[in-house]
């Protein structure tokens, strides 16, 4: 059997993250299925049944969202708003068979409904007054909506491959719409019929879904049709155990993005948000999809801690190719500098990198440390640098400049020994030579090490820069 999975948000707002944990479990699912099984297929579904508050905007967000997380969906992404006359060919299938009726209840009868509900404690249910009544009793001018013949006795059972044995009393559903009084289809009809259309095997979800998939299973049995396995994954919380909210970081992926995350880092931490792999904590996408389970998927909800994400993340960033990382950090220096950079800075970037990168958690601090090899010159130092420089530090910059002029085979270790030597002579440490040195070529006290960036500088601009700092008033 090829299993088939799908990912169907609803075009409200961005691709947040909890949703993007659920594609990329749908997509591994599928692609360990694909490779190591019989067959795999991903697919994308938009549920924009709600115009009011579905936008354009927000399906670009999900597709740029999921191709930046690098989740291909197989086939063209369905329209589930495209499918309302399919669903409402449903409705009136079962309607047929009667399987269904239509109900006449009048607004102020269903609040009454309410009403009685709340005050005896319990949840709204329909209490099925039109199930069997005779359609000659409808009111004139009043446009029914067609409920299901839900079973009144008895149970309906989900065995979830996550969650396990789940099973509710159909004493404690009702007769569900189906087909609005204006012939829209409902949210429950309209899934059940596109997951069935598409050929969908398995459902994996958040367990926020988990009492929708009762009233669904009953949708497919009345249609006769067969129920796909449903998995039910926890919700994501904060690190404080509350539901997570933005101060936790529930933010769009395109945030993560911005923030300067790399896709494989965010896929890995999410990953591993509620599905394990023995003690292993970084995961390649190779490995993922080898790996990947639905018995491996924890009931219990997981922990949303931005600390982590962001140590993975420079872990990711260390190991990363250095021209890749050189193409990432060009536009946030551009943006940074307010110039293009000359292809002499970017060299220099690209031999800079290996150091630079050890020190970043994110590709805004990749950035901000490579601007020690793209500044133009001449820049400005920032306070604590030129707090450095002050005194002593500046005769120490221009003694240092003159011995450098006359270094003739320029590379790290000789650097070193040229700064070191002069240390000894002037009686001072060698970070008191350093330091000011540090600060007069990049603008800053924190840099890689000062003789590694020297060397990459080169003789030219190392000297120059030092000239521009000594020239200034």
């Amino acid at each position: 059997m090829t299993v088939v999975t799908r990912f169907a948000p609803s075009p409200t707002g961005f691709l947040h993250i909890g949703g993007a944990r659920t594609a990329l479990y749908n997509w591994l699912f599928a692609k360990h299925h694909a490779e190591y099984g019989s067959g795999g297929r991903f697919l994308l579904r938009i549920e924009d049944t709600d115009r009011k508050r579905s936008s354009d905007e927000a399906v670009a967000a999900i597709y740029e969202g999921l191709k930046w997380l690098g989740l291909d969906w197989d086939g063209d992404a369905v329209s589930q708003f495209s499918g309302a006359a399919r669903h409402a060919e449903i409705a009136e299938q079962l309607l047929a068979e009667g399987k269904a009726y239509k109900c006449y209840c009048s607004a102020e009868e269903l609040q009454e409904m309410r009403d009685a509900a709340r005050a005896e404690g319990r949840s709204m249910r329909y209490d099925g007054r039109w199930r069997d009544r005779d359609p000659a009793d409808a009111p004139e001018g009043v446009d029914p909506v067609i409920r299901m013949k839900a079973p009144l006795v008895g149970e309906t059972v989900i065995q979830d491959l996550v969650q396990g044995e789940v099973t509710v009393a159909n004493e404690q559903l009702d007769d569900m719409i189906l087909l609005r009084a204006n012939g829209t289809p409902t949210y429950m009809l309209a899934v059940v019929v596109d997951d069935h259309d598409m050929g969908v095997t398995h459902v994996i979800r958040g367990d926020d879904h988990l009492t929708n998939a009762f009233r669904q299973t009953q949708i497919y049995s009345l249609l006769g049709w067969d129920v796909p396995a449903f998995a039910h994954i926890p919700l994501i919380h904060g690190a404080d155990g509350a539901k997570l909210s933005k101060r936790h970081g529930a933010l769009g992926v395109e945030a993560y993005r911005d923030l300067g995350f790399l896709p494989e880092a965010v896929c890995n931490y999410l990953l591993r948000l509620g599905w394990s792999h023995g003690d292993d904590e970084i995961i390649s996408r190779e490995q993922a999809v080898e790996w990947f389970g639905l018995e491996s998927v924890g009931r219990a909800a997981a922990r949303f801690d931005m600390d982590k994400l962001t140590s993975l993340n420079g872990h990711y960033i260390r190991e990363s190719d250095d021209a890749r990382l050189l193409e990432l950090v060009l536009p946030r220096l551009r943006e940074t500098l307010g110039e293009a950079l000359s292809e002499e800075a970017e060299s220099r970037l690209l031999k800079g990198m290996a150091g630079i990168k050890e020190r970043a958690k994110t590709l805004i601090e990749l950035a901000e440390g490579a601007e020690i090899y793209a500044r133009a010159r001449p820049f400005d130092l920032d306070e604590k640098a030129q707090n450095l420089v002050e005194g002593e530090g500046r005769d120490h910059v221009g003694h240092l400049r003159d011995r450098l002029r006359n270094l003739d085979d320029w590379n790290a270790e000789n650097l070193q020994a040229t700064v070191r030597g002069y240390a000894e002579e002037a009686d001072i440490k060698l970070g008191k030579a350093a330091q000011p040195l540090r600060a007069a070529l990049s603008g800053r006290t924190v840099s890689p090490g000062i003789f590694e960036v020297m060397e990459i500088l080169g003789r030219e601009e190392t000297l120059g820069r030092l000239s521009d700092f000594l020239e200034r008033a």
